[in-house]
């Protein structure tokens, strides 16, 4: 049910004269669950208070031994990790009073982001527009997108040429080494005449092997999930946004009807930071293990790095099945698809995780061709170990091994079969993926894992960042926020600055430091240059994007805004002229079923489609974006598709064709 109490939203609710003393109040909406819960406690000899097993689960039951008028010394505070009958008997065996330093620590992150939010944002409100807000975390994941952005955009490509032959020793199919340098170091190709003259001068020279080395790559598996890697991986194999993995983890975690068994919780406790395994489920994972895919795929080495956290994250294990033995296979008919799809990449994480290293044999050769040097390299999987069950996504990369070298000499002598030369650029970073800015915050020690799911939506819903084909772009209106918060708020939008705060955060949980100590130290700056700030900063302008279209009310010119849902046309009279329509940006494609030019459109929460410019007298919208090719076995239209790990393929939209990527559907209309 969440939280029962908190501050008030209509005001700050922190007496920032009186230390800092938070001014709680039931939360509206949550009367008939307090009644019903003090009706229920008056009449138990005893009350046990089973909330998450962390700081803001703590705070709960903080907050309800205050509603019930509990006794504070009592024993009344369980906790456990997974939602199994054993675990649950066994948490309810040993209660123990509410840890106060877990209620600290949670009660200083609510009182922070409260002052931050509830003093800034409406500074923001007065200077900017209406409806924006600020935040400790959310600002800093808005520079990290800006900055990025700044990066791309300030990159100046670099060409760059490589050099491939494909060579032969006569007996083995032919193989590829790559151009080097000379044998005093590495020589950079800048253009496509310095790559011409190298190969003309190895063009009729003997290629000759003059080293060469075979070893043994050992391969491990990655360790079982914590919240962070689950969101990421999540993101990257299934295609599935932090707040979804979140929303479908926590019904894992709360419990699920399967069948014989009845209701219970698939995975242990989803908001961890630590890998951690108990000692009876690895004993478990490796006696499957061994029964399944027999000894040797038994890891002989326990992956078990500490915790990031010391004290009380030391009870947190990694998001583990709670038990190996249900098998994603048993669990279809009652999982609904994505829930599957989460609950099996928990389950093969996890099993991998105690599986044996894959082992390749890896071969290189130095060959040289007159003064030059090209290398070759191959490996070849000797023992698959996890990779029958898993392997780790990565961010933008292909899972490609190279082909195996032939067994090769030195002073051998190689057949040159061909040459070819291929021209480069250097590529600016890439824009963040939610993965991918997760894994940064979390790098940078931003924010917590339990925190990134509502940053992310935040920062969308605001209008301060925008995702095009699954990356986040600045908007205007992001730029600007961050902008002045650099020049007034630098420490709030300052990276270090945020990671230490969350340290003191944790030293608050383990009771080095007082909570009102780290609010003073924080607040007695902020407030001096919030002051500042409202003396110094004019009201700021969005730059409007003027366009060549007239408005058909008044005929002044039509500028592009940014709204809630995306950006839009309105007539630069404004306020004296309210017109406005969506705006429609052409993707250069007719529409398939009346010729008219497809735009691209937006949902009311977002989501781009694409649909016919004459709409409403045709009616054709795709998800997919269409492209002008047609298909070439059935000659019909054609859709741009992107799988869940960003791989763009071509599909014919004809239901009959066998190009239509298997199931022969049309896309599904956008409404």
């Amino acid at each position: 049910m969440g939280h029962v109490r908190d501050l008030p939203k209509s005001r700050l609710g922190v007496d920032v004269e009186n230390r800092f003393e938070p001014r709680y109040i039931n939360i509206r909406g949550k009367a008939d669950i307090i009644n019903a819960l003090r009706k229920s406690a008056g009449e138990a000899s005893r009350v046990y208070l089973a909330t998450d097993p962390d700081r803001e689960g703590e705070a709960i039951s903080w907050h309800l031994l205050e509603i019930l008028n509990l006794d504070h010394d009592e024993d009344c505070r369980v906790e456990f990790h997974e939602i199994t009958k054993d675990v649950v008997q066994k948490a309810l065996s040993s209660p123990r009073p509410i840890n106060p330093n877990l209620v600290d620590a949670q009660q200083a992150r609510r009182i922070l982001d409260r002052l931050v939010g509830y003093k800034l944002s409406p500074l923001l409100w007065r200077k900017i527009r209406g409806g924006l807000s600020a935040g400790r975390v959310q600002s800093v994941a808005v520079r990290m997108i800006c900055d990025r952005e700044a990066e791309i955009e300030a990159f100046t490509p670099e060409e760059y040429w490589t050099i491939t032959a494909l060579l032969s020793d006569d007996e083995n199919p032919p193989f590829k080494a790559r151009f080097f340098g000379t044998l005093a170091g590495k020589v950079d190709i800048r253009n496509a005449g310095e790559a011409q003259r190298i190969m003309d001068a190895v063009r009729d020279v003997p290629f000759t092997v003059i080293s060469t080395a075979t070893k043994e790559r050992r391969r491990n598996p990655a360790l079982p999930f914590i919240t962070s890697t689950l969101q990421q991986e999540a993101s990257r194999k299934l295609g599935f946004t932090v707040k979804k993995t979140m929303l479908i983890a926590q019904q894992l975690y709360e419990g699920l009807d399967i069948g014989p068994e009845g209701t219970v919780g698939l995975i242990t406790y989803l908001r961890t930071d630590s890998t951690r395994i108990s000692e009876a489920a690895t004993r478990e994972a490796r006696n499957f293990i061994k029964e399944r895919f027999g000894t040797q795929y038994v890891s002989d080495v326990r992956q078990q790095p500490e915790s990031k956290k010391p004290g009380i994250q030391g009870a947190h294990e990694a998001i583990r099945p709670t038990s190996v033995h249900r098998e994603p296979s048993s669990l279809t008919q009652f999982l609904t698809p994505d829930q599957f799809k989460l609950y099996r990449l928990i389950w093969d994480r996890f099993v991998a995780s105690q599986m044996s290293a894959a082992v390749y044999d890896v071969r290189t050769a130095d060959i040289q061709a007159g003064p030059y040097l090209f290398k070759a390299s191959g490996s070849r999987l000797r023992f698959p170990g996890f990779t029958v069950l898993y392997s780790e996504g990565e961010d933008g990369k292909a899972d490609n091994e190279e082909e195996f070298l032939p067994e090769l000499k030195e002073g051998q002598e190689l057949s040159l079969i061909g040459l070819e030369d291929e021209q480069h650029f250097t590529q600016p970073p890439p824009r963040f993926t939610e993965a991918m800015l997760v894994k940064a915050l979390e790098e940078k020690g931003i924010g917590r894992p339990s925190t990134y799911a509502p940053i992310i939506q935040t920062i969308q819903d605001r209008g301060y960042v925008k995702k095009v084909q699954r990356r986040f772009v600045p908007t205007d209106l992001g730029k600007v926020v961050v902008n002045l918060l650099r020049e007034h708020f630098a420490e709030i939008v300052d990276i270090e600055f945020t990671a230490n705060l969350e340290k003191k955060l944790d030293l608050i949980e383990e009771g080095e430091v007082s909570w009102r100590s780290v609010l003073e130290e924080f607040y007695g700056p902020f407030a001096e240059r919030l002051a500042r700030a409202e003396r110094l900063i004019g009201k700021v302008e969005i730059p409007a994007e003027m366009t060549s279209e007239k408005c058909e009310k008044c005929g002044r010119p039509m500028v592009v805004k940014e709204g809630r849902y995306g950006k839009f046309l309105a007539c630069s009279g404004f306020p004296e002229c309210k017109n406005s329509k969506p705006l429609l940006l052409e993707i250069g494609v007719p529409c398939p079923l009346c010729g008219a030019p497809i735009v691209e459109r937006h949902t009311k929460t977002g989501r781009v489609f694409y649909g016919c410019s004459a709409y409403p007298q045709c009616s054709f919208t795709s998800w997919d974006k269409p492209v002008s090719e047609r298909c070439p076995v059935c000659g019909g239209p054609m859709v741009e598709r992107r799988s869940a790990q960003g791989k763009t393929s071509l599909k014919c939209t004809n239901r009959e064709c066998p190009a239509a990527g298997g199931d022969g559907k049309r896309p599904k209309e956008a409404g």
